[in-house]
């Protein structure tokens, strides 16, 4: 019987990552995994389902951006290589200096993609993101126009087109929707914390520009089996496979705020609904002003929900508004290829309440939910 893979991952205290090494655990797909990351397992909020996964014995802490680190984080005890390298690092904050963003994602994608072209690894996965697209409410699809339209996205680019140079680097690009699932802290826990604050004051949730607006979204259940399933895929042939395969990951739901806004209306029980296109086109204008006001009006109600609920550790949930997502541009992907190509089938198809109460159920579980 052929060895099971043996397995990195780099940004494996991720969100992510950790859900990529969950799958690996329950499935007992590895023969061996090694999670690098530069965060201990201690101050990554780890819920207690991932506590084998995510191991102490798994776990190396580094930064696999140094170049000094990387034969601790390559070199396997027995001798051999890993068959399959997953890059789940990098910098997943918005509306940072393009020097962050080339230091701690570009610089780490090109670090370990050259060490693991060195080392002749069956197969690289590099995540990106759908925001590498000229945004349409079309859904894009992986041979569309390129125009990125946040710096994060712009490295994530940057790194793709770099690492398809490298020579012998067996790369496969997976690019994602909005990911989100239990205890997520990214895009729509902004979203569920505003509406828990709006609802806390009794007020209408609006939001800006139109309802048909898309924000795509995939579960991270459903992101850590494809990233397994492309690596499946990807060695099924002998190597390398050229030009580079590029995959969209996203569900059928074709999230937009529309999506959104009924789902927190049913959730939370609170008037939503969409400022007109005359206050939407005065927040074009100033959109720092606009995002500074919404801030001002959630923080503070959130801080004395927390206390009333008696939280007094610090969680990764926040109201908090990025001006870098109050953008009016669609995340609209078409995901047909990569089920057409590797035939995977999603487990979460779409957004719904059903998997929105379950996120909260989540933080209510961590203690983070006031």
């Amino acid at each position: 019987m052929e060895e099971k893979p043996a397995v990195l991952i780099i940004g494996g205290l991720g969100y992510v990552g950790r859900f990529l090494a969950l799958h690996l655990h329950e499935q007992n797909l590895a023969s061996e995994v090694r999670l690098v990351d530069k965060h201990l397992p201690e101050l990554a909020w780890l819920a207690p389902e991932f506590k084998e996964a995510c191991s102490r014995e798994k776990f190396m802490q580094a930064d696999a951006s140094r170049e000094q680190s990387l034969p601790r984080i390559f070199d396997r005890a027995n001798g051999k290589q890993f068959d399959y390298v997953f890059n789940c690092g990098g910098e997943t904050r918005y509306s940072q200096e393009d020097e962050v963003y080339r230091v701690r994602s570009y610089a780490l994608s090109m670090a370990v993609g050259r060490e693991a072209a060195k080392r002749g690894v069956k197969c690289f996965v590099e995540i990106s993101t759908g925001m590498v697209y000229k945004p349409d409410s079309v859904p894009r699809k992986e041979t569309d126009k390129l125009k990125p339209w946040l710096k994060l996205a712009k490295w994530k680019l940057t790194a793709e087109e770099d690492l398809a140079k490298i020579e012998g680097l067996n790369l496969l690009v997976l690019r994602m929707a909005h990911v989100y699932g239990p205890y997520t802290s990214k895009f729509i826990s902004t979203a569920l914390c505003m509406a828990r604050v709006y609802q806390f004051l009794g007020k209408e949730m609006k939001w800006l520009w139109k309802e048909d607006l898309r924000t795509n979204t995939v579960h991270v259940e459903d992101v850590a089996r494809s990233l397994w399933t492309a690596a499946e895929w990807y060695a099924k042939v002998p190597p390398p496979r050229k030009p580079v395969p590029v995959f969209n990951i996203v569900d059928h739901g074709n999230t937009s705020q529309g999506t959104m806004a009924k789902i927190i209306h049913d959730t939370f029980n609170i008037d939503t609904g969409f400022h007109g296109t005359i206050i939407s086109a005065f927040a074009r204008l100033n959109l720092d002003h606009v995002v500074d006001d919404v801030n001002d009006e959630t923080l503070d109600p959130w801080a004395d929900l927390q206390s009333k609920a008696e939280i007094s550790q610090t969680t990764p949930l926040s109201p908090f508004m990025e001006r870098e997502l109050l953008k009016d541009t669609d995340l609209s992907l078409d995901g047909s290829l990569f089920e057409r190509e590797t035939g995977f089938q999603y487990l979460h198809p779409q957004l719904t309440k059903d998997e929105t109460e379950k996120v909260i159920e989540s933080y209510r579980k961590m203690g983070w939910w006031p």
